[in-house]
């Protein structure tokens, strides 16, 4: 039921309900009820004053009836708000509906003096403090997430405050009170959004055009340029998963796409393949006259893109499980599948390269840390002949603009140090003792080991910009994911294989990758 029936029965409100039905807490359209209500609440003079008063008449109404009505009420003003509004908000919830110190000291001393008055007296001193630890502005998300729409609306809520952190300079003196609220609410979502509240979903050309659009539309990795290229990414040799909420059931929560093929992919262009023109002619054609798959032509499942839709759900880990529910759903369909990779981007690597080569001012690592003798002497014979330019200088100015493609020769000459470096980035570039690459940290967590680098893999402008290219298969070993995962988190071992490791000029000797 649409929550703006609660409200009222104004025929024009229920004339604007026929016409436009809508959720509350998915629409940025103004309340009607915020138009007509005679409550005290709609005399103030702003919307963050009405907001204040109606989070107070929250916090101390007996009556469940009216804190649900307040509750609405208190979402679609804050749906209303600015974005400075947004921020004087929470900068009041955090002030105002935090954590009670007085009464935590209170019930501190309690605690400590109830040590010698039995295990009764203790046990209930120590529910008083752990209550008194919990921050008033939990009870009202409780409230907003048994709404209709309450938990999306959460989820927003946290964007909110996440972009609120992103703006506050760390030495301010509220930046820790908004630290907190964004721990709690992503302590309150991780809970609601763990893998066992998660619907696995494979979403095809039959799926609702919602659903396909929205597909469509977070694709963040490799961006869909038409129906037709949609069409491939969802139909035979292709498998789409996402993840949905039965709070959100048609919204999808992080989107995996699956390429299955002969063998382990050395470039997107050979799976996302926006040539295929054709395809434009037989868009609206049933799937039944389209390629019919070959399981006998199927050995290979690789992830080549995985998105996660929804900002207010960032550092909550759901990649990890859908990545293990598609294996799981593929290979109930294809047994004889033994290979299962990605095909990753780097994202990071150019501005890496572009940084540290920023740092020799004078070109002297060039020839020594980026560079073998022999392919100084290369680079600087093809570069140089009529150009007084340093080989730095122009390597940088090529890198900048992506001309160095152009030059099929100076590509060639690229090839093996741009890779080189790559394997190094992706290595030895550590953050805190893990891989400083954020893809390259979540698929070694997940337990897979480094596998492939693969030369002009993506030779889009997205690509050449992030990573020059190049692009690697993360290989999971299923048998061997565990292992390699814990080995990485406690240890921060990297697990590499033989032909990625030749790269850096080390060897496992014994590695049967």
């Amino acid at each position: 039921m649409n929550i703006f029936r609660v409200f009222g029965t104004l025929p024009h409100i229920c004339q604007r309900l026929l016409k436009r039905p809508q959720n509350l807490f998915t629409s940025n359209q103004p309340s009607p009820y915020c138009q007509f209500n005679e409550d005290t609440v709609m005399l103030c003079d702003s919307n963050i004053q009405r907001m204040k008063l109606l989070l107070k008449d929250t916090a101390t109404s007996s009556s469940s009836v009216s804190v649900e009505s307040k509750t609405k009420l208190l979402c679609s003003i804050y749906l209303q708000l600015k974005s400075q509004e947004k921020a004087d908000f929470l900068r009041h919830l955090v002030m105002n509906y935090g954590v009670n110190h007085s009464s935590v000291q209170k019930c501190a001393r309690s605690f400590l003096s109830s040590q010698e008055q039995g295990e009764s007296s203790r046990i209930k001193a120590e529910e008083n403090l752990r209550s008194s630890l919990t921050p008033y502005y939990i009870g009202l998300f409780g409230h907003i997430g048994r709404l209709e729409g309450g938990v999306k609306f959460l989820v927003d809520l946290r964007k909110d405050v996440l972009y609120l952190l992103s703006m506050l300079e760390p030495n301010k003196s509220i930046a820790p009170n908004i630290k907190a609220l964004n721990k709690t609410l992503r302590d309150l979502l991780s809970l609601w959004f763990s893998a066992g509240f998660m619907r696995l979903q494979r979403v095809t050309w039959d799926s609702s055009c919602d659903m396909l659009q929205k597909i469509s539309e977070y694709e963040a990795v490799h961006p869909v340029r038409s129906w037709g290229d949609l069409k491939l990414r969802v139909g035979p040799y292709r498998r789409c998963y996402v993840f949905t909420h039965s709070s959100m059931p048609k919204e999808p929560i992080v989107v995996l796409h699956t390429a299955l093929t002969t063998e382990i992919s050395t470039s997107i262009q050979s799976i996302v393949n926006h040539a295929h023109l054709q395809l434009e002619e037989k868009l609206f054609q049933p799937l039944s006259k389209d390629v019919v798959e070959d399981p006998k032509n199927i050995h290979a499942a690789v992830f080549y893109s995985i998105s996660s839709t929804q900002k207010g759900l960032q550092g909550i880990e759901l990649g990890t499980q859908l990545i293990k529910q598609a294996v799981k759903d593929v290979l109930a369909e294809f047994p004889r599948i033994s290979l299962f990779s990605t095909l990753s981007p780097v994202p990071g690597f150019r501005d890496w390269l572009l940084l540290e080569l920023s740092k020799d001012e004078r070109g002297a690592l060039l020839s020594s840390f980026f560079l073998t003798d022999e392919e100084y002497t290369s680079l600087k014979d093809h570069l140089c002949k009529n150009n007084a330019v340093s080989v730095r200088e122009q390597i940088l100015e090529m890198l900048k603009s992506n001309q160095w493609l152009q030059d099929a020769n100076l590509s060639e000459l690229l090839k093996v140090p741009f890779m080189r470096l790559c394997a190094q980035y992706l290595y030895r570039e550590k953050r805190r003792g893990y891989a400083l690459n954020s893809v390259a940290h979540f698929h070694l967590r997940n337990g897979a080991c480094i596998w492939r680098l693969n030369w002009l893999a993506d030779k889009s402008p997205r690509g050449l910009t992030s990573s020059c290219g190049i692009m690697v298969n993360y290989r999971y070993f299923l048998e061997a994911t565990e292992i390699n995962s814990q080995r990485y988190i406690e240890k921060q071992h990297v697990e590499a294989s033989e032909q990625f490791l030749h790269l850096l000029g080390l060897s496992h000797h014994k590695s049967s990758l």
